[in-house]
């Protein structure tokens, strides 16, 4: 008696077949050479650098777009450290408000209103202004926080501190919304043949 397949059964088993093979391979392989290498990931290079993921990464976490430091290390073909700045500040000179230096700086981990996002909550937490000038100027190596000495200042560091001080004791608070005047349209023709909303 003949069985007759139906050719898409066929083709399931063939390429289920090949699927089989290729892991059978891949495991071979992976068993041959020693198993699968790990990668080098961030945290091996911040051991490596002694520096925390924050120092070369935007996110403090590790990984996704690199700070300027970031990008001279990596074009330096991943030295043992990290090179340094010099003269380079974390804000424009003309920044000296201690909330726009903190938003610059410092919402990126601490959060825009204090709370806490890759580090520490600020917002209430009580720390003294001189704890704060401390971790600012040296960082906080084992929790990830880097030093920013030479990088604001000593007008905009006083400023920052001040700000994060008065944000750790409470005295002030970041709203999450500001409320806003409602937008003023002005409309001034460009010339004769036109008026105001015309395309």
């Amino acid at each position: 008696m003949l069985i007759r397949h139906r050719p898409t059964l066929v083709r399931a088993g063939q390429i289920l077949l090949i699927v089989m093979i290729g892991l059978a391979f891949f495991f071979l392989v992976t068993q041959l050479t020693g198993g699968v290498r790990s990668v080098h990931a961030l945290p091996e290079y911040s051991n490596r650098t002694g520096e925390p993921c924050g120092t070369c990464h935007v996110n403090p976490g590790g990984g996704g777009p690199r700070t300027l430091s970031g990008l001279l290390w990596a074009a330096k073909g991943r030295p043992d450290e990290v090179p340094s700045l010099p003269g380079v500040l974390a804000a424009p000179v003309e920044i000296t408000d201690g909330l726009e230096l903190y938003d610059i700086a410092c919402a990126g981990c601490h959060g825009l209103r204090g709370e806490g996002l890759f580090a520490i909550n600020i917002a209430g937490s009580g720390i003294s202004k001189a704890a704060i000038r401390s971790f600012v100027l040296h960082g906080i190596p084992e929790f990830g926080m880097p030093a920013f000495e030479d990088k604001f200042t000593e007008t905009q560091l006083n400023n920052l501190v001040d700000f994060s001080g008065q944000l750790s004791s409470g005295e002030i608070s970041i709203p999450a919304s500001f409320d806003l005047d409602p937008a003023q349209f002005a409309c001034e023709p460009v010339n004769d043949q036109r008026t105001c909303g015309e395309k």
